[in-house]
């Protein structure tokens, strides 16, 4: 599995923390928070595949362009980045041993974190 970074999400990411878009949540809320496969097929019915991918850090190249399995890595509900999603992801990304996928979370959490006076 060959995951890399998925710059326009991170771009996309950083531009919901500056305009207060985001949720300053807690780790465990991620399970109550986090979009289902119907709410990702409904998201995409409505705004596109190009608008889904812009809501996940990871791309993996090895699956099929086009299709959801390829994005991994979520920030956010297709609403708001939440910070429970960032705590998570960033722990996964460590797990697996994406390590700019894992920089990318740490960043996110601790500009959230200065801007929300966690």
């Amino acid at each position: 599995m060959t995951v890399r970074l998925n710059e326009d999400a991170l771009s996309h990411a950083r531009g919901l923390l500056r305009s207060g878009d985001f949720v300053a949540d807690e780790r465990d809320d991620w399970s109550e928070d986090a979009p289902s496969a119907d709410d990702g097929n409904a998201f995409i019915d409505k705004h596109g595949m190009k608008e889904y991918t812009r809501w996940f850090l990871g791309e993996d190249t090895d699956e099929t362009e086009g299709t959801k399995g390829r994005y991994k890595f979520p920030y956010g509900d297709f609403n708001k980045l939440h910070r429970c999603a960032v705590i998570s992801g960033e722990s996964r990304a460590g797990q697996y041993k994406h390590p700019s996928i894992e920089k990318a979370y740490r960043e996110l959490l601790d500009a959230l974190d200065r801007k929300s006076g966690n």
